[in-house]
């Protein structure tokens, strides 16, 4: 229970920080991603900020021996780039692109009351299972 009440605060505040940093705005993302443009480079300072915080915390937090709320510490081991990885990176970049969301902030964009984010999230739950119902066979 307690780590179902700490991913329910963390999603908040991760959905907090993406409002309080207009990134669920599809317009300001788009904007960044126009480089020949009239190109807009908050995302930049978001994501430089993200990084920062990320790499000082691991710092810590990895010496730990175990996480607070669960028994270990669940780390990627795989080290090879291989084409589902190259293929999935380049869908989620296309898709980020055409859209203007990635699942954080389309989600998040729900509470903005427009239609663009419910069809986003619709486009994503479709994707997902149209790569389960692939990968199954």
């Amino acid at each position: 229970m307690k780590q179902q009440i700490v991913a329910l605060l963390s999603g908040l505040l991760f959905g907090f920080g993406l409002g309080l940093s207009q990134m669920m705005d599809r317009d300001r993302v788009l904007g960044f991603l126009d480089v020949t443009g009239n190109w807009d480079p908050t995302l930049l300072f978001v994501l430089g900020g993200a990084v920062s915080v990320t790499v000082i915390a691991f710092r810590f937090v990895l010496r730990r021996s175990q996480p607070l709320f669960a028994p270990r510490f669940v780390l990627p081991t795989r080290q090879t780039i291989d084409l589902k990885l190259l293929g999935g990176a380049a869908l989620f970049g296309v898709g980020w692109g055409i859209a203007g969301y990635c699942p954080g902030p389309g989600i998040t964009a729900l509470v903005l009351g427009v239609w663009n984010p419910v069809i986003f999230l619709a486009a994503l739950i479709a994707g997902s299972l149209a790569y389960q119902w692939i990968s199954d066979r």
